[in-house]
């Protein structure tokens, strides 16, 4: 444990995408075991770069087992100094909700921040796609004002099944832009970002792999830890390196051949 401890000396902060815990059984006990590990090897912050959970919602009536034993992980960790973040992903609702507001320090739609003078912007990218039209209305309607005070009447069994329903709807409408990357919605985000003074870009949302670069520049698609149990350590002086579900050093796993296409 040493040797982990002193090569993370410089890491502050440790990025997970797309882990869809609650996927299959031992999704909890995975993450919950990378939390300790975290904690343990010193990083100060774990953000979560959307759909951290099959699904999410921010009202406790909603939370599954597998929500709670993370969530209890995290109470943990958070007494002893470590930041919990949280992106808001296609499969999460109301992030905000103070039920859930009190067990996170942070959540939003977008993350800022700045590492070795590098400045760094993380964003789930189920957005990135605008013609993606479908996605879109069923997103706003799903996290719409109205639909929040519905999900506060309803009673829990209920409301379990319906945004169940309504995820797996999303899920659906959304798929083929996620495991088919839009190339040139991408890049247009990614110069528009650039231009906004954002020099490294992190989206989730699409699993695997893709970089595109400016000079110094870069944005990419970080892998999802749902298939890949690694995760993005971010160190103080703004160099970043992909991690193993141990948290040792490790190339980051190439997209599928076939999976980079698409206009």
């Amino acid at each position: 444990m040493l040797t982990l401890l002193l090569y993370h000396a410089g890491v502050t902060r440790l990025i997970i995408a797309d882990a869809h815990v609650g996927h299959t059984a031992a999704d909890s006990a995975d993450m919950v075991q990378l939390v300790e590990r975290a904690a343990e090897a010193g990083f100060r912050e774990l953000i979560y770069l959307g759909d951290a959970f099959q699904y999410l919602i921010g009202m406790a009536k909603f939370w599954t087992p597998a929500v709670q034993t993370v969530l209890l992980e995290w109470d943990r960790v958070r007494r002893r100094g470590m930041t919990i973040g949280l992106i808001e992903g296609n499969r999460d609702f109301f992030l905000d909700d103070p039920e859930l507001a009190e067990r996170v320090d942070w959540t939003g739609r977008q993350h800022d921040f700045v590492a070795g003078g590098r400045a760094f912007r993380v964003v789930h990218g189920d957005r990135v796609n605008l013609r993606d039209v479908q996605y879109r209305f069923w997103s706003a309607v799903s996290k719409s004002r109205p639909a929040r005070v519905w999900a506060r009447l309803l009673p829990g069994s209920l409301a379990v099944a319906i945004v169940s329903h309504m995820e797996a709807r999303l899920a659906a409408t959304n798929r083929k832009y996620r495991y088919r990357k839009p190339i040139r919605d991408l890049e247009r985000a990614a110069r528009r970002a650039w231009a906004e003074g954002v020099d490294i870009l992190f989206w989730g949302h699409f699993h695997t792999s893709w970089a595109t670069g400016n000079g110094d520049r870069l944005a990419m698609v970080v892998p999802a830890w749902m298939e890949t149990r690694g995760c993005l350590a971010v160190a103080d002086d703004g160099s970043w390196s992909w991690l193993s579900p141990t948290l040792e050093p490790q190339p980051i796993p190439p997209a599928p051949e076939a999976d980079g296409g698409g206009a």
